[in-house]
């Protein structure tokens, strides 16, 4: 039997977040650096698995499968394509930089062991132990969901992770609020309420999908089950047909689900909250990780499924993306607030994502998921510097910030860099992806495309103004003391700027493991690459 390699990638942090939790609360830095210690053997087993993975191999690599719920056809069963090895590689990644950042976000104000605990009712949890304790939770269930090949683990998982982040979210703040700290525990509060109902509302559809779905493979099948790779082949081969009404149905249930995770227009408006209302860090875990399960599981289970139904929603989802692009960026350039306005602008770029995936062509698909790697880098450089900058002012509003390239270069130059990936520009990470969906789309739907590049021009001038308005003009009184970035803190961002130059000149490490799968995504929908319209020389 070989090594459960993908198994062990979540059961470390798994384990890891235990042992935190475990921790004597005086111990503040024993469990700070045990959760950095647990992330980085996390970030050395993901590696494993990618140069374990060979893109040219079977779909399905370094599975796992045992008899869960044997009644009931229920499965552990793992399995990583090159999107699941890329975005286990992702989370594992940025975990660790995430730690780092918010070292001290969960710090008592008066120095006591537990004092300044969120008034959330989270007793232990509140601490320092408790913040990085579910942070590892989350990581450990964010790798399970992309390596779960059994639609029933999956679906557990998807639901489980919204527990350790409703805490996060509502149980930690940044302490930078321009209302007492009253007011800010009651926003927090409505943030994670919100959070948690929209997603388990759209975890009740899925349930019930899930259901039906398990329902008509037991009928037809002569035996209900939940494997992914039972449930594709038997459709591939005629074995298992569903009506076009039971399939569309199937679909939406799904579908709502992970766009309500993703987030997609209309089923959006959790994240400006939870967002703004997080610590920098979690704000990070929320749309660099945990976001990428619902744009990944459309990949994975929408389209793999119900290849029908997703090319009958085509139409609908892509005016869906479009208006996601061009709504998110809207209300990013009309922010205040320097959080909810890289929260806005992570709505217009899961817009972007979500286009690519459904304009059914190999440089769509192969972009969005490279834009999901590349998004996550750019925005966890962008909103860790931003956290930087507001716990050194206090305040998120950009209004109370100018001038502070004079006073903190590194800052400024880094937090450059991070909007300047933002907009995607040449050179940096997100401009090939960017690119890629935007051609992919164009060759075959072209007036969705060119509405779509309209996001680009706002992005551009969110991120400009954002710029201007914080780190341009005369220095603010309040700044003219303010520290540059700290050897810890340019630890975390450095290499973040690095990747994102990196991936921007050379994208084939991740793109020749990810081309592979979308072949056989598109093959699982019945689509091709439209032939060029273009008439031979004469």
């Amino acid at each position: 039997m070989s090594f459960p390699l993908l198994t062990a990638t979540a059961a470390v942090p798994a384990l890891g977040a235990v042992a935190t939790a475990a921790v004597p609360a005086a111990k503040r830095s024993l469990a700070k650096g045990l959760a950095l210690l647990v992330s980085l053997v996390t970030l050395v087993l993901a590696a494993a698995v990618a140069l374990r993975f060979e893109p040219g191999g079977e779909r399905y690599q370094l599975t796992e499968s045992h008899s869960w719920i044997a009644d009931f056809g229920v499965r552990y069963e793992l399995g990583v394509d090159g999107i699941g090895v890329v975005m286990i590689a992702l989370t594992a990644l940025l975990v660790p930089f995430v730690i780092l950042a918010g070292w001290h976000d969960a710090d008592p104000v008066d120095g006591s062991a537990t004092a300044g605990a969120r008034p959330f009712g989270l007793g232990g949890l509140g601490t320092p132990r408790g913040f990085f304790a579910l942070m590892l939770a989350v990581e450990a269930m964010v790798i399970i969901s992309f390596a779960a090949t059994d639609v029933f683990l999956f679906y557990v998982f998807f639901e489980a992770m919204l527990i350790p982040m409703y805490f996060l979210i509502g149980g930690f703040g940044d302490r930078a609020h321009e209302h007492g700290e009253q007011e800010a525990a009651k926003q927090r509060s409505y943030a994670a309420v919100k959070f948690l109902l929209y997603n388990l509302a759209g975890g009740l559809l899925m349930l019930a999908a899930v259901i039906g779905l398990y329902a008509v493979s037991a009928d037809q099948l002569g035996q209900g089950t939940f494997s992914l790779q039972q449930l594709t082949e038997a459709r591939a081969a005629g074995e298992l047909e569903l009506a076009t009404t039971t399939e569309r149905l199937l679909f939406l249930g799904f579908f709502v689900a992970f766009a309500v995770k993703a987030p997609l227009w209309p089923v959006h408006t959790w994240l400006p909250n939870a967002m703004g209302e997080s610590t920098a860090p979690v704000a990070v875990l929320i749309t660099a990780v945990v976001d990428k399960v619902g744009t990944f599981a459309m990949l994975r289970f929408c389209l793999g499924l119900f290849p029908e139904a997703s090319s009958w929603a085509t139409p609908v989802v892509l005016v869906l993306a479009v208006i996601s692009i061009l709504y998110g960026a809207l209300l990013a350039v009309g922010q205040r607030d320097i959080k909810r306005l890289v929260a806005y602008a992570s709505i217009s770029h899961f817009g972007f994502i979500i286009l690519g995936i459904f304009a059914m062509t190999s440089q769509g698909q192969a972009g969005a998921t490279l834009y999901m790697v590349n998004h996550g880098l750019a925005t966890a450089a962008l909103m860790l510097v931003a956290g930087f900058l507001i716990s050194r002012r206090g305040s998120r509003l950009i209004a109370d910030y100018g001038g502070v390239q004079k006073v903190a270069p590194l800052l400024a130059g880094t937090f450059l860099v991070g909007g300047l990936a933002t907009l995607s520009l040449p050179g940096l990470a997100p401009f090939v992806s960017e690119f890629l969906v935007l051609v992919g789309t164009f060759s075959r739907y072209p007036a969705v495309g060119i509405v779509a590049t309209a996001g680009i021009v706002l992005a551009a001038l969110y991120v400009l103004l954002l710029y201007q308005r914080t780190m341009t003009g005369p220095v603010k009184a309040e700044l003219k003391t303010l520290p540059d970035l700290r050897v810890r803190e340019m630890a975390v961002v450095a290499p973040l700027i690095a990747l994102l130059v990196f991936l921007g000149l050379f994208p084939k490490p991740v793109t020749e493991i990810v081309n592979p799968a979308v072949e056989h995504t598109l093959s699982d929908v019945q689509q091709t690459d439209p032939e060029p319209e273009v008439e031979a020389a004469k």
